[in-house]
């Protein structure tokens, strides 16, 4: 058996893609009112739309417990697998990848743990990648060092109506999100080194999503790329975006993705978002 490759439930692959790749998916929890569930099988992003639309009605996210990571690396271990690449969303934005570290630990070497240092389809694209290494029969350092390689070859770029829900997650300082609700301004964010970072400010929501297919025509450099947009609630949106990535970048795109953003990254960004994820080729 290959080398098996984990993720985690936040990598929102589109479901086109469903069953194409062999991954192993361990889901993190979203607790609304105190209710816990587990994303995807349990909570949905409608579900926690409604919530972050509903006052006095409080949303939070956990990690998946070591545990939950040992069961799976145990399991594809004892089905055969000479090794496992288990990669995550960003450290600095949930504790999953420690959790999967403390997990790896406790296994041993054969489990090797990937810090994609982004989340969504940047993740996605991240664990595709390793996922086809390990499908061409490659070591697991060669399976590892791909997922390392495609992490920076990706770039998460979004927009958001307000930062108070990353402010409220401690995913963005209080100092900046303070900005952008006393100037009333559209931030349009991305990752740097794991971190939300705020990349642009504009007016108006028109004038965000144009800013955004520019930065994304920039992050796609010269080469051929593939592009996920991520929307919650917001497909009409989200096509309108993918059309115009689309229209800019011609014949260097090569897959284009539509999804709706999981109910994780949901619960931080709120209603609204609209993000495009660049995976260069290389």
């Amino acid at each position: 058996m290959p080398v098996a490759v984990v993720t985690d439930s936040t990598a929102y692959l589109p479901s086109e893609l469903s069953g194409t790749y062999d991954l192993t998916v361990v889901p993190l929890t979203v607790v609304i009112n105190g209710d816990e569930g587990l994303e995807g099988a349990e909570i949905s992003p409608a579900d926690v739309a409604r919530a972050l639309g509903q006052r006095r009605v409080a949303v939070s996210t956990s990690r998946p417990a070591p545990e939950q990571f040992v069961a799976a690396y145990r399991r594809l271990l004892d089905a055969g697998a000479d090794g496992i690449v288990s990669v995550h969303l960003s450290a600095r934005l949930s504790g999953t990848y420690d959790a999967a570290a403390l997990a790896a630990a406790e296994i041993g070497p054969r489990v090797q743990v990937v810090d994609s240092g982004t989340t969504a389809m940047g993740l996605g694209f991240v664990a595709l990648g390793a996922s086809t290494r390990a499908g061409e029969g490659a070591t697991l350092e060669a399976v590892r060092q791909a997922a390392v390689d495609h992490s920076a070859q990706v770039s998460t770029l979004f927009y958001v109506d307000t930062l108070e829900f990353l402010r409220r997650g401690g995913r963005i300082g209080a100092a900046s999100a303070l900005l952008g609700t006393a100037l009333s301004v559209k931030p349009i964010l991305h990752m740097v080194d794991g971190a939300i970072v705020v990349r642009d400010k504009v007016r108006t929501a028109g004038r965000a999503l144009a800013r955004l297919v520019d930065l994304t025509v920039e992050a796609s450099g010269d080469g051929a790329v593939d592009i996920a947009v991520h929307h919650l609630g917001a497909a009409d949106r989200a096509a309108a975006l993918a059309d115009a990535v689309t229209m800019r970048l011609g014949d260097r795109l090569r897959d284009c993705y539509i999804t709706e953003i999981g109910a994780v990254v949901a619960a931080h960004v709120g209603p609204g978002v609209a993000g495009v994820v660049v995976h260069r080729r290389g």
